[in-house]
């Protein structure tokens, strides 16, 4: 007879085993988590503040301001928020935002004379007879009191430099502007300086302000798995079947091997310059000064796609003629085919200080020398990079579709550009791991080093290139082809930059904190709000000096003391102003929305 062994009626470790253990929180999960809950950083900076007068030093702590929720979600959450209330306060104005900028002072304007006289008098020695090495030491005088004199400038109210940093004999390559025969031309009017949009006049006298939500995407590289939902019906993917939401082939190709991989990972490193030429195209045919500000994020087919607030609103047919008129031509040699491999590269010779072939020892084609063969009027851009497809509706002020079309827009600002995209199947990654092997062979810069493989010395080539392996963000697996902005604002969206938002904020809560906390200056919970809000609160830039502390100085607290401290300050401070702003209902606000963190 054989004896069955019983088995356990509980699935519960036993008591003090090692399974036990291992299944009770850790105390530093405990502490995160309570910081993340309470918006307190669990990365601050201690700084070292000195006061230059006498001398008084104290530490005092700073959130590390990382704006992705992997390295610090309070900071990064604290960030959304404050790129939320930017959006909402500039999408619909109806006063122009445009600050007049200030005349310059008599000072100031001495100083640029005196420097319009240096310049004149540089050009002038390249005129007068003398000795060669005469007129350079007359010109390293004059660049000396030139550099002074810029210096001087760089202390006056003056933003913006006179002339160029450096000076440069290297002659600009110039394109030609003419549209491509195979885009549709597009209207062209004077550009107007307004920048908001058109005011509709509604029943009751009511004016109606209504502004636009626009997404703009990459054209497509090839038939991929879809989930296609036509209200409660379910369309048919290009494969034939219906697809779940979380189905785990969504995104991957249908067919791999004709999916265009090259063209895909050459739109992706070139999109900025897309998203820049759209801007471009919109203000020109649209006739007055478009403002927008929106996010990039990756599509499930690793694509990179844009969402735009647009304030007024534009016809659609415009909308879309711009876009089928919209491309970027890329001026680099030709770099169709490699003709060498990653393993077999070109090396670098000593003597002739350029790149070579390994076999016949015979430099390859310099950068500059490439781009001379482009002058020809026959030459044609090494790629085009062009728009796809567009959708635009209309949002109108104050509504419940203009506040969810804002968190839409800045849904994913906090992660990754890859975060939202990341792979789960094995055809995911499949697809993930194909396109990166394809960004990693491109060159995605005049210095890259893929241009060794290409037969193409790279500009200002340098011993230790090594195709394949070049260090560009453009060849990374986090940004897969996109290296520009994730969060794009124009420069009179709203008249404010973050740190003006910042500053409301701060005036908000001390407004509604006048009466229960008077007696201090702003509320304390154990970090400044930003980088730099020491010498806001200083008022003197001068007055104090800033350095980082290091973690063994005796008078730096551990971190998990100093994250305990500003939770607790975080708390008395938020429970204060909840108790003034029921006391004073009708405090003074600095927005019109509800206080965010990011105060």
């Amino acid at each position: 007879m054989t004896i069955t062994p019983l088995q356990p009626t509980t699935t519960q470790p036993r008591p003090g085993s090692r399974a036990d253990r291992m299944r009770k929180p850790l105390a530093k999960d405990a502490l995160r988590q309570l910081a993340e809950q309470h918006g307190v950083c669990v990365r601050p900076l201690a700084l070292r503040r000195t006061a230059t007068v006498t001398g008084v030093t104290e530490v005092v702590e700073v959130p590390c301001g990382a704006t992705l929720a992997a390295k610090c979600k309070p900071c990064a959450e604290r960030g959304r928020r404050l790129r939320i209330q930017q959006i909402r306060e500039g999408w619909h104005l109806a006063d122009e935002p445009a600050v007049q900028p200030e005349r310059p002072g008599e000072d100031v304007l001495a100083l640029v004379r005196v420097r319009a006289h240096m310049e004149f008098e540089r050009e002038a020695l390249h005129y007068q007879p003398m000795h060669p090495d005469e007129r350079a030491a007359q010109i390293a005088d004059l660049d000396a009191g030139i550099a002074e004199l810029d210096e001087a400038l760089a202390t006056t109210d003056l933003r913006g430099h006179l002339t160029p940093r450096e000076r440069t004999d290297r002659p600009r390559r110039k394109r030609s502007t003419k549209r491509r025969q195979d885009s549709p031309d597009l209207p062209r009017l004077p550009v107007d300086t307004r920048t908001v949009g058109r005011a509709y006049a509604g029943k009751a006298g009511k004016t109606y302000r209504p502004s636009m939500l626009l997404t703009l995407t990459l054209g497509s590289h090839g038939p991929v798995h879809s989930h296609l939902r036509r209200g409660a019906y379910i369309a048919p993917c290009e494969c034939g079947q219906r697809h779940g939401p979380h189905d785990d082939v969504l995104g991957t190709p249908v067919d791999p091997a004709s999916y265009d991989y090259r063209r895909a990972a050459l739109d992706s490193i070139h999109f900025a310059r897309v998203l820049d030429r759209w801007w471009q195209n919109l203000r020109r045919a649209a006739g007055w000064n478009v403002q927008y500000a929106g996010a990039v994020e990756l599509q499930r087919r690793l694509a990179p796609h844009a969402h735009f607030a647009i304030r007024g609103t534009l016809p659609r047919r415009l909308l879309k003629q711009i876009a089928a008129a919209t491309y970027h031509q890329v001026w680099w040699p030709t770099f169709d085919e490699p003709l060498y491999t990653v393993d077999k590269p070109p090396v670098w010779d000593v003597d002739q200080q350029a790149y070579v072939d390994p076999k016949t020892r015979q430099p390859l084609v310099g950068w500059a020398r490439a781009l001379d063969e482009l002058e020809h009027p026959d030459s044609r851009p090494a790629y085009v990079a062009r728009l796809g497809r567009i959708d635009a509706r209309g949002i109108e002020q104050g509504t419940k579709d203009a506040e969810r079309s804002i968190r839409y827009v800045t849904k994913y600002v906090t992660k990754d550009l890859t975060d939202q995209a990341k792979p789960r199947s094995d055809a995911q990654k499949a697809h993930f791991d194909r396109l990166h092997a394809e960004l990693s062979v491109l060159p995605c810069s005049p210095t890259c080093a893929n241009w060794l493989l290409y037969g193409v010395q790279p500009d200002n080539a340098k011993p230790g290139l090594t195709p394949g392996r070049c260090t560009g963000k453009v060849h990374q697996r986090s940004t897969l082809g996109f290296t520009g902005r994730r969060v794009l604002v124009s420069r009179q969206w709203s008249g404010k930059t973050l740190a003006d938002h910042r500053a409301d904020n701060r005036a908000w809560i001390r407004a509604v904190l006048a009466g229960g906390m008077a007696d201090t200056d702003e509320p304390n919970d154990g970090q400044a709000d930003e980088q730099g809000h020491g010498q806001d609160q200083a008022g003197d830039d001068n007055r104090y000096r800033f350095e980082l502390a290091r973690p063994e100085d005796p008078d730096v607290l551990p971190l998990e003391h100093r994250i305990l401290r500003a939770i607790s300050a975080r708390i008395r401070w938020r429970t204060q102003l909840d108790t003034a702003r029921q006391r004073a209902p009708g405090a003074v606000s600095a927005t019109p929305s509800v206080l965010s963190p990011a105060a």
